[in-house]
């Protein structure tokens, strides 16, 4: 039994501690919205673990969307945990303090079930030291048929789990509204009824969405080479997502919780629809969530009001992948503004596609207090956004910047990849052209305005047309970056640059197989933490730990034989893997597919079986 199983003397241990950390916030949970639920009545108590700090996994909507779900359910229970930030990690090892649920403060190891969301890969690290800090075992044959906490996962890493998979019980692949309630469900049935956890786990790998990897093999030659992975009856091969078809019907946290911390996004957050139909190449989020679903103006509308008189947020953000492609986002803006109209509540856009921003549109966002905005050209030239198959062109940009800056916008932003497939000099020079372009348009209409490129390292993701393409090298990177700095030097354009090194990481843990957690494993015995975060990323950790495993990052970054088999073909989001295939030979020859709401691009989507 540890010293920490009561409560009350894990809260004062932790006022000990607490004084003498950063932001001692993050640790006492007890905001505003926050959920207070019986512990012993609970069919199934299950922890939300987010694998990084306080500030950002509280602005995450898949937290609020499932927190809320969850615990709305009369029959389970759910709390958060997060990455404690490096100087209370060190303070809670140094107190033999175990990582607890910010609702009760019980130990993780009292909870019958711990989910974690895979949002980004760099913060896998961070996954296995919150492992450590609840006392549980990493790999999941260690635990065998103990009782420790079922250990599940979902999120956009889900559909490449192959990295993790040593690590948890299952993954959940889809929409987690579906998904977590049923698994919940399950696991408390059986827990209650004394079945073996080996029995369990068989049944959750005949549910829809549920990835139980105990029963996928991984097969190789003698030689190391993959030759993709094999199930064992009755688990399904491929393990197809689950989908909310109605979002207007999907579960909405109205009541989200209310940080007394300051938070990335501190603001009531409506998902106006879900999935992308422009099927950009190098975009998972686009191919992995579709097919597209809208929610009804009415509906918005509705969730708005009872958001902001639930929370006091004073800002609301319209959130999708693409939200000025909204079929209503016009007229939902001017509903929204008039609704909110004497409550001092901004409406906002974070997500807008330069061929859907027109004049009509910056001035109904006009209305409200104005930020920056940010546009995605992606590549400098015609040619490469042909390639990677975003449909604007030149003069897009130029007529959204041009009714930004007119509506009363100073401050804009372009966001753009280098490193894409078939990428040229000439393209950098495009980047730093556009650029440019922006600036003199935005002088021609205002004084004082601010333009900035942001500038990300292209990383080859699963289930896209480029899953098979090659990534630049770190040096490769380090060049292009150079020659665009070298390029604006003389203008007051503020340009951007992502750590080069960070992003080769990403693509080993993304394009990873099994092979990938004895490298996160060494990567977390060293201290690897944080690898997200620029100031904590620490390069000589990740080269010590492929010279420990015998492993080389370019097995991983390289090109790919279109032929060849995938870590992750066993697990199926509805896009056919032919279609990315002859999306690849379209992107050789700078063919555009066209947006799938327009022509059916035959992806496989829509015929996929419920």
């Amino acid at each position: 039994m540890s010293n920490y199983d009561d409560p009350a003397r894990l809260r004062q241990a932790l006022d000990r501690i607490l004084p003498a950390v950063v932001k001692p916030g993050r640790y006492v949970g007890g905001e505003w919205n926050m959920a207070r639920k019986d512990w012993a009545a609970a069919e199934a108590r299950m922890a939300f673990l987010f694998p990084d700090v306080y500030e950002v996994a509280m602005s995450n909507l898949a937290l609020r969307i499932l927190y809320g779900r969850v615990n709305d359910d009369p029959r389970f229970l759910c709390e958060r945990a997060f990455a404690p930030w490096p100087d209370m990690a060190a303070k809670m090892r140094a107190e033999g303090i175990p990582l607890y649920g910010l609702e009760s403060f019980r130990p993780l190891l009292a909870f019958d079930a711990l989910g974690v969301t895979l949002q980004y890969e760099l913060s896998y690290t961070n996954i296995l030291h919150m492992l450590d800090l609840a006392g549980i075992p990493r790999q999941s044959a260690r635990r065998g048929q103990g009782a420790w906490p079922w250990l599940m996962a979902g999120g956009p890493g889900a559909f490449n789990p192959e990295p993790l998979a040593p690590f948890f019980d299952i993954f959940l692949l889809g929409d987690g509204e579906e998904l977590l309630p049923d698994a919940l469900a399950l696991i408390g049935a059986d827990m209650r009824r004394g079945v073996p956890r080996a029995e369990t786990l068989r049944r959750l790998a005949g549910c829809r969405g549920v990835y139980a990897p105990a029963f996928y093999t991984p097969r190789a030659t003698i030689s190391g080479v993959f030759q993709g992975v094999k199930a064992e009856a009755p688990a399904p091969q491929p393990v197809r997502k689950a989908v909310v078809a109605d979002l207007d019907a999907a579960y909405f946290p109205a009541r989200c919780i209310v940080p007394y911390n300051e938070t990335v996004h501190d603001r009531v957050m409506l998902e106006v629809m879900r999935g992308c139909t422009r099927g950009c190449r190098f975009c998972q989020a686009g191919m992995t969530g579709r097919p597209l679903r809208e929610r009804a103006p009415a509906v918005l509308r509705r969730q708005a009001r009872e958001s902001v008189r639930a929370t006091g947020y004073e800002e609301i953000s319209l959130v999708s992948l693409s939200t000025g492609d909204y079929s209503g986002i016009s007229g939902l803006l001017r509903d929204l503004t008039s609704d909110m109209a004497g409550l001092g509540v901004n409406v906002s856009l974070p997500s807008l596609r330069l061929d859907s921003f027109d004049v009509a549109l910056a001035a109904e966002v006009g209305k409200t207090r104005k930020s920056g905005l940010t546009f995605a050209p992606e590549a400098g030239t015609q040619r490469l956004r042909d390639v990677i198959n975003k449909g604007v062109k030149d003069e897009d940009l130029l007529r959204a910047a041009e009714a930004a800056f007119a509506a009363g916008w100073s401050n804009i932003k372009l966001y753009y990849m280098i490193g894409l497939p078939t990428e040229t000099k000439e393209d950098l020079d495009g980047i730093a052209a556009q650029a440019e372009a922006v600036l003199a348009a935005g002088r021609r209409r205002r004084g004082k305005i601010k333009v900035t490129a942001s500038v990300s390292n292209f990383v080859p993701k699963p289930h896209t047309p480029f899953q098979w393409a090659a990534q630049d090298s770190r040096d490769t990177f380090l060049a292009k970056q150079a020659y665009l700095r070298e390029k604006l030097r003389r203008t007051p354009i503020k340009l951007h640059c992502h750590d080069a090194d960070m992003s080769v990481a990403e693509a080993v843990l993304a394009r990873g197989d099994r092979r990938i957690a004895d490298l996160l494993d060494v990567l977390t015995d060293e201290g690897a933490m944080f690898d997200s975060w620029s100031e904590w990323f620490r390069p000589d950790l990740w080269r010590k730990a492929f010279s420990v495993t015998g492993l080389r990052a370019e097995d991983f970054t390289g090109a790919r034989d279109l032929a060849a088999p995938l870590p992750w073909d066993h697990l199926s989001t509805g896009v056919d893997k032919e279609f990315l295939r002859a999306e690849v030979l379209k992107a050789e020859s700078g063919e555009r597919t066209e947006d799938c709401r327009l022509l059916c691009g035959l992806c496989g989507v829509c015929g996929d079986p419920a």
